[in-house]
C-alpha cells in the first residue's frame, strides 16, 4: 500500500511518477497555449508568423492529447457510463471497474504497439516540418512515449483496484444528473 493510502504523507516512487505525467501533460498544455497565443499576436498585430508554428501546435497537440490520455486513464476522469455501475452492490462495481480497467489496458497496449510502428516509420521517411524542416519523429516519439506511460498507469491502476481500491484519488466532482 502506498504511504499516501496510509496516510503518512509521503509519496512513494509510483506516486511520484504519477504526479510526474501530469505534470507532463500540464506542461504541454501550457506551450500549446503560449504557442497559440504568440502565433495570433504576431499575425494580427505584425502580419508575421513563427515558422512551422502550425506544425508545432498540431505536433504538440497530439503529445499533448496522449500524455492526458494517460493521466486520465489512470484517474478515472475519463467520460464514463455508470447507469449500471452506480446501481450495483459495491463487490459487483469493484469487478466492473477491474474489468473496465483491463480492457482499457489491453486497447492501449495494441494502440502503444502501433503507434510504436508509426514512430520508426517516420523516421524511416525522414518526415519534416512544413517550414524548418525539423524530424516530425522526435515529436510522435514523445507522444509514444505518454501512451507507454499510459500503459504503466493502467498496470497501476488495475493492481491498486485489486488489491488497495482506496488507494486511488477519489473523482475531484461527483457525478450529477445536470
Amino acid at each position: 500500500m502506498s504511504d499516501v493510502a496510509q496516510g503518512t504523507g509521503a509519496k512513494g516512487p509510483l506516486d511520484r511518477f504519477i504526479d510526474l505525467v501530469e505534470m507532463t501533460a500540464a506542461v504541454f498544455l501550457a506551450v500549446v497555449t503560449l504557442l497559440t497565443f504568440v502565433s495570433v499576436i504576431l499575425r494580427y498585430f505584425f502580419a508575421w508568423a513563427i515558422p512551422d508554428s502550425y506544425d508545432f501546435t498540431r505536433l504538440l497537440l497530439g503529445i499533448l492529447i496522449f500524455w492526458g490520455m494517460a493521466v486520465a486513464s489512470y484517474r478515472g476522469d475519463h467520460i464514463s457510463v455508470d447507469l449500471l455501475w452506480s446501481a450495483s452492490p459495491s463487490w459487483a462495481k469493484r469487478a466492473m471497474d477491474v474489468f473496465s480497467a483491463l480492457v482499457t489496458l489491453a486497447a492501449m497496449a495494441a494502440f502503444t504497439w502501433m503507434f510504436a510502428e508509426k514512430v520508426l516509420n517516420t523516421r524511416i521517411d525522414n518526415v519534416g516540418t512544413f517550414d524548418l524542416r525539423q524530424p516530425v519523429w522526435i515529436y510522435y516519439f514523445i507522444a509514444w512515449v505518454g501512451l507507454a506511460s499510459s500503459i504503466l498507469l493502467l498496470i497501476l491502476r488495475t493492481i491498486r483496484l485489486v488489491f488497495w481500491p482506496d488507494s486511488l484519488a477519489a473523482p475531484s466532482e461527483p457525478h450529477t444528473a445536470e
